[in-house]
Formats: C-alpha cells, structure tokens, sequence
C-alpha cells in the first residue's frame, strides 16, 4: 500500500528525494496548454475549470508547508489519474486521458483527509481521442493481466487465510508474502475504486484520524502484526482472515469495470516505482515480515508489464526513452535478482538482513529506472496526438 495516501511523510526527507525519484522538474505554467495546479497547505488553485476532453496536462507546483498529492477524480471518486509525494517547493507534471463529464481535481496537503476539491467540467468540445490499433492491443492485454492477477491471487490468499483459520502460525507466515504478489504487480489499478485499498492493505500507521486500530483495521498488515509480532491467531484474526477474502473477492469482480487507457497504464507504472521508493526500500511496507523484497520485485515486474505493453506505441515517438528504459528495467530487475533465495520461486532475502549500503544500492536502481519511466505517459499522449 503507499504508505503516503495515509500518512504524512516527513517533509524534507520526500523533496530531496523526489527530485531523484520522481523527475518533476517540469515547469509550471499554462505554454503547453496545461492546466495550472497551484497547492497549499489551505487551497487547490486551478487555472481552468473547464476545458476540452482528450489528453489533459496537469503542472502542478507545490507552494504549501506539507508533502501533497494531486488527483483528477470521477464523480464516484474513482481515480482517474494522481500524482503523489509532491514535496513543498516541488513541480510535478500529470498527463492523462479523459473523457467529457464531471469531475474534481484534489489537492490532498499532508496526503491526508478527503482534501480541497476543485470542481471542473471536460466539454465534448474536442473529440475523444482516437486510438492506433497499438493502443488498443496495450489496453486489451493489460485488462487480461490484470484480471489474471486478481483471479491467481484468490486462491493463493486462501492458502494464507485458510493457515490463519486454523491457528497455523508457521503455515500462515509461509503464505503470506506470496499472497500479495498478484496485488502488488496490479496496485494502481485496485486502488483506483478508493475503498478497496483501505480494507486489504492499510498499515496501521495508515489509518484516518478516529479510526480505531481494534476495530476498524484489517487486511494483510492486520493479520501480518498479529504473526510476526503478536505471535498469536485468536478469534477476531480468523474473523480477519475471512473478511480478507470476501474484500479480495470483491476486488476481483470489479477488475473487469476499471477505466484503463494508455495513458494511465503509464501512469500506473510510475506511481508502482514510486510504491517502492516510499515504502519498499525504506523497508515500512513489511514492517513486521520483513519480505518487502517480495512486494519490490511484484511492483517492478507490474510497472514492466505496462511498458512492455506499451512499447510499439511509445516506440513510434521516443525509441530513445524505451531503449532506456529496457536497459534500466533489466538493470533493477537482476540487482533484484541477486536477493533471490531459491531461483525457482518468489522466495527473497528477509529485508532486515539487508544492510544499509545494499539498500541504498537498490534506491539507486530504483532512481535511474523512475526518471527515463516519468516521461512514458508524455510519450504514450504524444503518440496518440501523432495519429488524431
């Protein structure tokens, strides 16, 4: 789960870090045609609050105190698109495609609360984009992957849940990082129907002012506490584990409704390398399990499946970019490899054993392969732009 939806990450730590990680360096400002984006710690300032549908372009300039977010939102509050950890004094760039209709653009200070939303209208006056039949093969064959990722994940987290109904510790902890997997590669776009999230994957340091731990925390970090710290599975953790699986059940069922574009497969691979920037190098995701390099290789192998989806459409407009990113994705992806306990299976180092250079040596990849991938979703837009 990104920890920053929930909680506030510490101010200066997340500037310096994003302009490593996230590459927003963009300039603000309407030359483009972007939409202005102004956040504060009090206010969402937006340039337009109507405009023509098609690819849409938020620069967004963080001017408040607290780390924020930005997100375009349905009527329904299902994402369209967002931008997450934009430190103070930090420029982030947002491409997107969205349809006419009614929608919001929130700006969430402290990447808490339901925000400050600024209502806006996409007028018909601009056709909707037409796509290339490259685009619509990406779209097609991402909407199987992520089905398929739901539908695997079902009985491997009864694996998981069925050891927590019956009391069995051992079994359960050998269950559990690979219950996640088909989660995390497909995270952006779960999370997109706002409420699912919460339920399956908040950490406890992730819950809303008032919520309750007791009584109004569950999931995987829920029941991951009561194993590895706790060490004990009583009456309300089996009760847990059998509303896991009617959240992920749900979860699956609804995969097949999710709005997704090219753009905002792009997006997603971004936001799944930022996952592991906020939560996965830093080792907060996994707390208690230590198998946040489980979760790490599961985001990247996600993030690569978007691209790799999307490369004869990005290709076309920027080879340069997807031969970077091919160099960079295979460069994480075997560092990764080297933690790998047993090449035949999702079996990984324990991250505690993972000293502080090692870490840092994955922050690096991880950095080198977040610029080049920044620039997908400018370059996916521009493709659709060539072939209007």
């Amino acid at each position: 789960m990104r920890a920053a939806r929930f909680s506030v990450v510490t101010a200066a730590a997340t500037a310096a870090a994003l302009t490593a990680v996230t590459g927003c360096a963009e300039k603000s400002g309407a030359e483009d045609g972007a939409i202005t984006v102004v956040a504060k710690d009090d206010s969402c300032e937006v340039s337009k609050k109507r405009f023509p549908a098609g690819h849409v372009k938020l620069n967004v300039e963080n001017r408040g105190s607290k780390v924020t977010e930005v997100h375009i939102l349905h009527p329904d509050d299902r994402i369209v698109t967002e931008r997450e950890n934009i430190g103070p004094s930090t420029r982030a760039a947002v491409t997107a495609e969205i349809k006419a209709g009614a929608y919001a653009i929130v700006c969430r200070p402290g990447m808490t609360g339901e925000g400050i939303r600024q209502q806006v209208e996409v007028t018909g006056g601009a056709a909707g984009p037409r796509r290339s039949p490259e685009r619509d093969a990406a779209v097609a064959a991402y909407r199987q992957y992520v089905q398929r990722q739901a539908d695997t994940t079902l009985p491997k987290a009864k694996v998981f849940t069925d050891a927590v109904r019956a009391g069995d510790i051992e079994a359960a902890k050998k269950a559990y990082a690979e219950s996640r997997v088909g989660w995390e590669r497909t995270e952006p776009v779960a999370e997109s129907f706002g409420d699912i999230g919460p339920k399956v994957d908040v950490r406890e340091d992730g819950l809303e002012a008032g919520q309750d731990p007791a009584a109004d925390w569950t999931g995987w970090h829920r029941l991951e506490k009561a194993l590895w710290k706790d060490k004990r599975i009583g009456a309300a953790e089996k009760a847990l584990a059998d509303t896991l699986d009617k959240d992920l059940a749900d979860w699956a069922k609804r995969v097949g409704r999710a709005e997704i574009t090219p753009t905002s497969m792009a997006n997603g691979a971004k936001e799944l390398l930022d996952e592991v920037a906020t939560g996965k190098v830093t080792g907060e995701e996994e707390r208690y399990s230590h198998t946040d390099l489980v979760d790490f290789k599961a985001n990247v192998e996600g993030a690569r499946k978007s691209f790799d989806l999307l490369k004869p459409v990005a290709s076309k407009n920027d080879p340069k970019l997807v031969a970077e990113l091919d160099k960079q994705f295979t460069a994480l992806n075997a560092l990764l490899d080297t933690y790998r306990t047993d090449k035949n299976s999702y079996v990984f180092t324990s991250y505690d054993k993972v000293g502080e250079p090692e870490r840092e040596k994955l922050s690096d990849a991880v950095n080198a392969l977040a610029g080049p991938l920044s620039k997908l979703a400018a370059a996916v837009a521009e493709e659709n732009r060539r072939v209007r």
